[in-house]
């Protein structure tokens, strides 16, 4: 199993700034489950989906699992537009963005824990494409990061993502889903006072310059391009940054705990100070002390397994499909006798 020993991704600040807020009421978007008892065979591709997750029984490496039902899984995703969400319709079919940050937060009601996957964004699988006036152009193997970009740039483009998704995690079922527009890392960041961080890689852009091992605290645009920025000169840059996101939560959610700590008004400020830069279909209500209690530690830190590789024009993260289920075993399921 390809389990990631580090600190909890970065872009999940989103959901953790709202989960700090409220209990999440989700919006389901039903999945399927392989057909009960069931033998999963790589070596002959047998994924057929006949029964909803939370009915079926799966036998897998000789034992039986169950999907946990108290389980409910949130997609989160940074998108590459600096400005609030427009209100218009995007023109382009390719034009609402892509999703260059994107995590699943899993949350368990029964034992009050949480989980955190990591999505590379240049994971490749099947996508939708759509072209002017929303007509569908048909599927193509693609890095999930672009699907995002056919759809209006909004609701549209969340839930086809979230499809995409899915179908990479066996048709795990998305409870609901949150995105984010990255303009608004900067006043996310400065809401708290600053980031403190031990600097990863060297970053210069205009009047941002970071040293690698230097310790300072991130104010302002220095956050975001600590969080965005990669060389796209550079092989697998996007892993690099990935790091850094991961990295950056650790000072930002211990910032954020404290803010809750004093004051839940605080909190909801800092939400409403990037209302404009989300697209969510989740129902939030203010459940702060319920959601605190979470825990979470390196053991439920996972990153999808694979490999980046050099494409014919980009690069492409190529999953490890075998270590990608011994992971949605351990994260979704229960084992059960038979």
């Amino acid at each position: 199993m390809n389990k990631k020993k580090n600190n909890l991704p970065a872009i999940i600040l989103l959901i953790l700034l709202l989960l700090v807020l409220t209990i999440v009421i989700a919006f389901a978007i039903k999945g399927k489950v392989f057909s009960s008892d069931t033998e999963i065979d790589y070596a002959e591709g047998n994924t057929q989906a006949t029964e909803k997750w939370q009915e079926g029984v799966i036998k897998y490496n000789g034992k039986h699992y169950k999907f946990n039902n108290k389980i409910h899984t949130y997609l989160i995703m940074g998108i590459d537009k600096d400005g609030p969400v427009e209100d218009e319709i995007a023109e382009d079919g390719s034009d609402g963005g892509q999703s260059d940050a994107m995590f699943l937060l899993v949350t368990n009601s029964e034992n009050e824990t949480m989980s955190v996957i990591s999505i590379n964004r240049n994971s490749m699988t099947d996508i939708s494409m759509y072209g002017k006036g929303n007509v569908f152009l048909g599927k193509t193997k693609a890095q999930i990061c672009t699907q995002h970009g056919f759809g209006d740039g909004k609701k549209l483009s969340c839930s086809r993502t979230a499809d995409a998704v899915s179908y990479l995690f066996y048709n795990i079922p998305i409870d609901g889903y949150l995105s984010i527009n990255m303009g608004a890392i900067p006043i996310m960041n400065d809401a708290v006072g600053g980031t403190q961080v031990t600097v990863l890689n060297n970053l210069s852009y205009p009047n941002v310059n970071l040293k690698k091992g230097d310790t300072v605290t991130l104010k302002g645009m220095e956050a975001y391009y600590y969080l965005r920025g990669r060389d796209m000169n550079e092989f697998d840059s996007a892993t690099d940054r990935l790091r850094r996101q991961e990295q950056y939560i650790t000072s930002y959610f211990a910032k954020m705990k404290e803010i809750a700590a004093g004051s839940k008004s605080k909190v909801l400020q800092v939400y409403e100070s990037i209302e404009d830069y989300i697209v969510t279909n989740i129902d939030f209500v203010d459940l702060v002390s319920e959601l605190m209690s979470y825990e979470y530690d390196e053991s439920r830190m996972y990153t999808v397994p694979g490999e980046t590789i050099m494409g014919e024009t980009f690069e492409e993260y190529h999953v490890d499909d075998k270590a990608l289920y011994d992971m949605i075993i351990d994260v979704f399921y229960n084992e059960v006798e038979q």
